[in-house]
């Protein structure tokens, strides 16, 4: 990961088992954290909220568009949670522009109804306003007292909304990481909306983590997570899937074009002709000025602003304003579009040196454009002598690859293949992954959740096979194949999910459950595909029969112990029938399972 110099282990030395045993106490840390906090939420009876107010459904009755049936399932699903007397804890992930804000305003309005404080905290400044006014549009027919805390108010102001919220007086408030302080008190809090809370620090995150084992709290994320992380925390929280696109969304084109004058002039008159507005975003403020004189000088017919986190807040908050208004053609700025920035009008997006960015980021930031029935482009513009890294150029091309509605989950996928996983659990536990895998990372969580929770411990499936009469490299073909067919499973992100949801099985039946997915989606299994399933089944045996390698070598078999990782005196060297790939898995098999 993160191209690091690997070094090797010797797999019978001590420095293998030292970090494996560091990696076990850091998962016990992270899954004791989980439990804690969930064994606390069962403990402690959370409130049971009422559904029944009539209020609740001439709100829904006012949503101007017919929901997805993804949102739908999302709304039912958070419905069902709140009304439980235990607290929520719901993760709502979904691509951006899908819906999420919708369904976290259904949650709000049920907790005020029900007579509950509601706190929503977001990554930025920007898009807590523009929660704001999205709460207080949607929201304008009902008696509810919405407010806001950011910079973008007087000190005066933020005093007298924290002293409102303390005496009840404010029914939803709207912040940043302000809304963590201290000096922040409500007098009666039921709901926690926490949008992108990856955005947020260490010292913030243990901050919720109080606030969660005492009110219902619904994460919403736009950044698609893999699956198999949750997975991996099942029973710490709760997961919806929000991946069908609204009605007459239209995917946004990617290019990848070389930062030349003719070619950005071409880009943003294109946009002007059809009345539309472009983000031409650049990420170095001590150097933005130029790039505005650039585009006066490209294009001087266009109203041209410039925003960015260092500038005053009443002069950001305004430019957003003009800007969201129409009264602007271009806007320049940094990051702080990232996330959750909706103006329907802006249609194009400029990326200066896009090959800096990584693949979660530039996804956010097309995000920011096609959010209506009108086609977004988004321009990936790189230097013009076109020189990039080997990952920078992955990651464009996955990106331009991945640029279907709800591609989300492909481009995470990919992200993981080119980057590692370290990313996913925060600075202590990425060490953790790096040092011995993702795979085994994932398996060690289980094991530790498990035995926390007083269940039984699933085994540990940690062989090596080795055999030389297969033929296992990714997209291999042949009668001695054992890999998923290109054309069996054309995504590659899809098909890189099958792979690992493989190498984390723990049990047969996991395997049995997804040969019978795959059947179901991409119909009957070919024999490669089937040899891959076979060869994990016999991972899992020889776990059980605590061997750390399988070998096959000149027609050979050798199986090594995991207490000393020496050949077994019995099973060494065992001459194997010239036989086909699948007669020979069958009789490994039955040669695994007569050891003792």
């Amino acid at each position: 990961p993160d191209s690091r110099k690997i070094h090797l282990h010797s797999l019978d030395g001590k420095r293998w088992k030292s970090e494996k045993e560091a990696a076990q106490r850091g998962i016990e840390d992270l899954a004791a954290g989980l439990l804690e906090t969930q064994a606390r939420r069962r403990i402690i009876p959370g409130f049971a909220f009422s559904l029944s107010d009539p209020w609740l459904a001439e709100f829904e009755a006012m949503f101007p568009w017919q929901e997805t049936p993804d949102q739908a399932r999302a709304i039912a699903e958070i419905k069902a949670d709140m009304a439980a007397p235990v607290a929520m804890d719901r993760l709502l992930c979904g691509d951006a522009g899908y819906g999420k804000t919708e369904v976290a305003m259904r949650a709000a309005f049920i907790a005020v109804t029900n007579h509950k404080q509601v706190a929503l905290l977001a990554p930025t400044t920007v898009l807590a306003e523009q929660h704001y006014a999205t709460f207080c549009d949607r929201m304008a027919h009902f008696p509810i007292r919405i407010e806001v805390l950011s910079r973008f108010r007087t000190p005066g102001q933020r005093r007298q909304v924290r002293q409102a919220a303390e005496r009840g007086e404010v029914d939803i408030l709207i912040g940043t990481h302000a809304l963590l302080s201290d000096n922040v008190d409500f007098k009666d809090l039921g709901l926690l909306i926490i949008d992108e809370e990856q955005r947020f620090g260490v010292a913030h995150k243990e901050r919720l983590k109080r606030l969660r084992a005492l009110v219902d709290v619904l994460t919403m994320s736009a950044t698609p997570i893999p699956r198999t992380l949750y997975l991996s925390l099942t029973g710490a929280r709760d997961l919806s899937l929000i991946q069908t696109p609204p009605l007459n969304r239209v995917a946004v084109e990617t290019l990848i074009q070389r930062d030349e004058d003719a070619v950005l002039t071409a880009i943003l008159r294109k946009e002007l002709a059809r009345g539309g507005q472009t983000y031409y975003l650049y990420n170095r403020v001590r150097t933005i000025g130029a790039i505005y004189a650039r585009l006066q000088r490209l294009v001087p017919e266009a109203r041209i602003l410039v925003a960015h986190g260092q500038m005053p807040p009443h002069e950001l908050a305004e430019t957003m304003h003009t800007f969201e208004q129409g009264d602007a053609d271009i806007l320049l700025c940094t990051t702080i579009i990232e996330s959750g920035i909706d103006i329907p009008r802006a249609n194009t997006i400029i990326i200066d040196r896009a090959d800096r960015f990584g693949l979660a980021d530039l996804y956010q930031l097309r995000g920011r454009v096609g959010r209506s029935a009108v086609k977004g482009f988004a321009c990936l513009l790189l230097p013009p002598d076109g020189t990039m890294d080997s990952d920078a150029r992955r990651r464009l091309q996955a990106l331009r690859r991945h640029s279907g509605l709800g591609s989300g989950y492909a481009i995470a996928m990919r992200d993981l293949e080119i980057r590692g996983s370290g990313n996913l659990l925060g600075a202590a536990q990425s060490g953790h992954i790096a040092a011995i895998g993702f795979g085994l990372y994932c398996q060690l969580l289980r094991r530790t959740v498990a035995r926390l929770k007083g269940e039984a411990i699933p085994n540990l499936v940690d062989v090596e096979l080795a055999f030389d009469f297969l033929d296992a490299s990714p997209g291999a073909q042949g009668d001695n194949a054992a890999a998923i067919p290109y054309d069996y499973i054309e995504d590659e992100a899809q098909r890189m999910n099958v792979y690992r949801r493989i190498a984390e099985a723990i049990s047969p039946s996991e395997l049995k459950t997804l040969e019978k997915e795959l059947a179901d989606r991409y119909g009957p299994l070919p024999k490669a595909a089937r040899r891959t399933l076979k060869m994990a089944e016999l991972r899992m045996l020889a776990a059980t029969k605590a061997l750390a390698k399988v070998e096959i070598l000149n027609h050979r078999l050798t199986c090594f112990a995991k207490l000393n990782y020496a050949p077994l005196r019995h099973c060494s060297h065992v001459p194997l029938p010239l036989e086909n790939a699948d007669q020979r898995l069958n009789r490994i098999a039955r040669i695994l399972k007569s050891l003792t």
